[in-house]
């Protein structure tokens, strides 16, 4: 392999592991802005995380008949326009990513993610769903934005709440005051 064909695969390569961080911090940037939608959040930002003609789209029955789909980043920051509401409609919103999957093939990439999110509602109410994340990605402008995301449910249910102050059991401290913990 000659010297200029090896530096080209090292770029490509940079650019793969370049990429797939970018897609990462996209994705995160995300979560952060949809764990604090209210009022106050960036919308703005929020929607430039898209593309300009991108989708974003609820799959399967249960979330295809809630959250219907959009086009275009200008109805997607419309559709989180209506979370950023007085008082917020999240008082607690948590999203955990998982069994992530990446592949970039040049100014597009997929990727796919196992979602858990934990929310409570300005009702009191609080939720548990997981949801599957499929999501293309599209270099435009330079910069990783969503082009297609799409989240289908795999369970949903209802739950009490997410803090107690209920005794947290720990091995050899179950019955025993906090004076008595042992030094870890």
């Amino acid at each position: 392999m000659s010297s200029q064909a090896h530096l080209r695969t090292l770029e490509q390569r940079l650019d793969q592991l370049e990429s797939e961080n970018a897609i990462r911090a996209c994705m995160n940037r995300y979560m952060v802005l949809c764990d604090e939608l209210g009022v106050q959040s960036p919308l703005d930002e929020l929607a430039d995380l898209f593309t300009a003609e991108a989708i974003w789209e609820g799959k399967g029955a249960r979330y295809q008949n809630s959250f219907g789909g959009y086009q275009g980043r200008e109805a997607i920051k419309a559709m989180f326009a209506t979370y950023m509401v007085e008082p917020a409609h999240f008082a607690l919103n948590v999203h955990f990513l998982t069994s992530e999957l990446i592949q970039v093939s040049g100014d597009e990439g997929d990727a796919s993610w196992v979602m858990l999110q934990t929310s409570t509602f300005a009702s009191g109410a609080s939720h548990l769903n997981s949801a599957r994340l499929t999501v293309r990605f599209a270099r435009e402008q330079g910069q990783w934005r969503m082009a297609h995301f799409q989240t289908e449910n795999l369970f949903s249910r209802p739950v009490d709440s997410w803090n107690s102050a209920a005794h947290l059991p720990v091995p050899g401290q179950c019955g025993q005051s906090s004076s008595n913990t042992q030094n870890s």
